[in-house]
């Protein structure tokens, strides 16, 4: 299959290694407290807000050891710093497992178990090991899954509480992104009860989460994986649709599950609907109709849709770069094209005027792993 010529890869691979890396390596980590900051600002400074998320801590990891795998040597320090600050402050215990919410000091704020914190952790992890093959991530990994198995299988057994003590309606976003830290698992580990999970996980997609029919995903849900009722049940997130596809299409590559109707129709839906035609950026809500009902743009949905079009690309060979370049260049000229370099405009309203204060860290996972995914597939 011929690889596919991208005109934006060039532009691609400068923003990641010339302009992003290099600012997120000075300014993102505090070298007061330990830790990734949670948000900068316009300004390329941290905007020292008085909490850091576990989540965000895992991505970061996450961010560097790909980092370093791909040849950037600052990764592996980097991310060693992050897992000394997850295994020293954030981890409470076997009993207790990792907190939520730290204080910018280390202080816990709260420490509910939180299967998105989770997700990222068993991620970072996965990645760690990948670049490094050390015992010390492999043991983190299994204590992470066995944490979650142990503490937040729901039940019934058809995947996971989002928090304990659990409330409010079950969400499918947890668990997409706890399937993606499986694969990443399984992937740098052999391991086959991270394989499991993800055949757990993808059966839920299939059989729970997703209509198969419209190419529909929920994202809330009543404790038995009815669609909630109302708006509420009827929200669709194309961005996630697209994320779903890349995920469903690993799940294919590394464990051969058959995903291929999925990963076609939740692409159908999210490109048919989810696009805006003047614009060519991806909106941030849907009704299950394919109405939009929020017709503002983050940067993650438009990230997302390059790794869709990887997923189909990998599948039925059909060439992504039309998508990924369209998808680039809104990124690289709307969100990305701001001084200092390396930081971004996270959202656009309807209107097309920058809504965002501040720039999330939490966003960088989304945006390095998209132009990573591109670069690997590209010429």
């Amino acid at each position: 299959m011929p690889r596919p010529k991208l005109k934006t890869r060039e532009a691609i691979r400068s923003w990641i290694f010339d302009r992003a890396l290099p600012l997120w390596a000075e300014r993102g980590f505090d070298q007061t407290y330990g830790g990734f900051v949670e948000q900068m600002g316009l300004d390329g400074r941290d905007a020292e807000l008085s909490f850091k998320r576990t989540r965000v801590c895992g991505r970061q990891i996450y961010v560097f050891s790909h980092a370093q795998i791909l040849g950037w040597e600052d990764g592996k320090n980097l991310a060693d710093l992050g897992v000394d600050w997850l295994t020293k402050r954030a981890w409470l215990g076997p009993d207790r497992g990792f907190a939520r919410t730290l204080s910018r000091e280390g202080a816990v704020i709260d420490a509910t178990p939180d299967l998105y914190d989770y997700a990222f952790i068993l991620f970072a992890f996965a990645w760690r090991h990948r670049l490094l093959k050390d015992q010390e991530s492999l043991g983190w990994l299994h204590r992470t899954y066995d944490f979650v198995e142990a503490n937040l299988r729901h039940p019934s057994g058809h995947g996971y509480w989002n928090e304990l003590p659990n409330k409010g309606w079950r969400q499918q976003n947890p668990h997409m992104h706890f399937t993606e830290a499986c694969l990443a698992a399984f992937e740098a580990t052999g391991d086959e009860r991270f394989a499991l999970g993800v055949r757990d996980l993808v059966a839920l997609f299939q059989h729970r989460l997703f209509d198969r029919e419209t190419g529909t995903l929920a994202e809330y849900f009543t404790d038995d994986w009815q669609r909630a009722p109302g708006d509420e049940g009827r929200l669709v997130e194309p961005g996630h649709l697209m994320e779903w596809a890349w995920i469903l299409g690993s799940a294919h590559k590394l464990i051969g599950l058959r995903t291929e109707h999925d990963i076609r129709a939740a692409l159908r839906f999210a490109e048919t609907y989810g696009v805006n035609t003047a614009t060519g950026a991806v909106f941030d809500g849907l009704r299950d109709d394919g109405v939009p009902i929020n017709r503002a743009s983050r940067s993650w949905p438009n990230a997302e849709r390059i790794k869709g079009a990887i997923a189909l690309y990998e599948l039925d060979g059909f060439d992504p770069a039309p998508v990924i370049d369209q998808a680039a260049n809104v990124l690289l000229t709307r969100y990305l094209s701001r001084v200092p370099q390396g930081v971004w405009m996270d959202q656009y309203d309807a209107d097309g005027n920058g809504t965002s204060k501040t720039v999330p860290s939490s966003t960088l996972y989304h945006l390095f792993l998209a132009f990573a995914e591109a670069l690997r597939i590209s010429e």
